[in-house]
């Protein structure tokens, strides 16, 4: 009997880890591919969670869950050509824009939805159902925990795998990392920098996005302010993490949702210990991962610098 629950209970676990994976994913997808082009976007944040309260506010009024997901890629998009304008465009400081946009989108999507609800109660959505993959879920053990999933988890793992292919083995890719690498170099080759990081950025803060609107349309089905919960820094830091790598971003993604799913057990345990210390425990990991990683990390080498053709 003992062993069945310890079973279920691990089960349970490696569902839930994958589950709060996924947003974390979404993000890191989207910064790595903002950073690979050379701009650092520290605004993922804010990006996710005006996709969060977009995504809830037009699936709950339209009842239409897609429309919803759909309207935080356009918010998305919105934030990543800000983000772009504002780095690319005008120059400024990256990491100061990155923070100020993450405050702004914070702050923006808490006001858009208390203008859409107020202050009463807070509404409830019928988010997405689990997807069962045919004979694949019926599988003992593995098909629950890997085959019975939300669409948009299986999304997110899609895209990790088709931009490893897309920056690794395609001319698209190349043009990205020479980009991020040297952009005089490429800017003489007849590469337009300035399409190139514009559209990464963009497509970045879309893909973020999905991942904002993943917790309220699927995982939560409620909005709350916050409820991002620094998903978005931790795709920040499962980029350097993965040594801006798709595939090793996805292992990243896993390590802290499994670090916030066996705290949330832990929570319900109870052991005597304050929940804050539960609360803290995914973000403590990732600061000692780096820690452990951070003399082999080599980023993209003008990461970061604004480019000027002419200077």
């Amino acid at each position: 009997m003992e062993v069945a629950l310890i079973a279920a209970l691990l089960i349970g676990v490696l569902i839930a880890t994958i589950r709060m994976a996924t947003p974390i994913l979404f993000a890191s997808i989207g910064e790595n591919l903002t950073e690979l082009s050379g701009v650092i976007n520290l605004g993922m944040e804010g990006t996710m969670a005006m996709g969060a309260a977009i995504a809830f506010i037009t699936s709950y009024t339209t009842k239409n869950l897609v429309f919803g997901v759909l309207s935080a890629m356009a918010v998305g998009g919105l934030m990543g050509l800000i983000m772009a304008f504002m780095c690319i465009t005008l120059r400024a400081n990256q990491v100061v824009v990155g923070v100020t946009v993450t405050i702004f989108g914070g702050g923006l999507a808490t006001y858009l939805y208390r203008v859409a609800f107020g202050f009463g109660a807070t509404p409830h959505l019928i988010g997405f159902n689990v997807v069962k993959i045919p004979i694949l879920s019926e599988i003992p053990i593995v098909g629950p925990i890997l085959f019975e999933h939300y669409a948009l988890t299986y999304l997110a793992i899609i895209l990790t795998i088709a931009f490893h292919f897309l920056l690794s083995r395609t001319h698209w890719g190349l043009r990205i990392k020479a980009t991020g690498e040297n952009p005089k170099a490429s800017d003489t080759a007849g590469l337009n920098i300035y399409v190139i990081r514009y559209s990464c950025v963009i497509i970045g803060a879309i893909i973020a996005a999905i991942g904002g609107s993943f917790l309220t349309t699927a995982y939560s089905e409620i909005f709350l302010p916050g409820i991002v919960a620094g998903r978005g820094w931790m795709g920040v830091a499962v980029v350097m993490l993965a040594r801006w790598g798709f595939l090793k971003a996805l292992g990243g993604s896993l390590l802290f949702g499994a670090a916030e799913a066996i705290q949330l057990r832990l929570q319900l345990q109870g052991f005597g210990i304050p929940p804050e210390f539960f609360q803290m425990s995914p973000y403590l990991i990732i600061i000692l991962t780096l820690v452990l990683v951070a003399r082999r990390m080599r980023p993209p080498q003008n990461l970061g610098v604004p480019y000027e053709r002419g200077e």
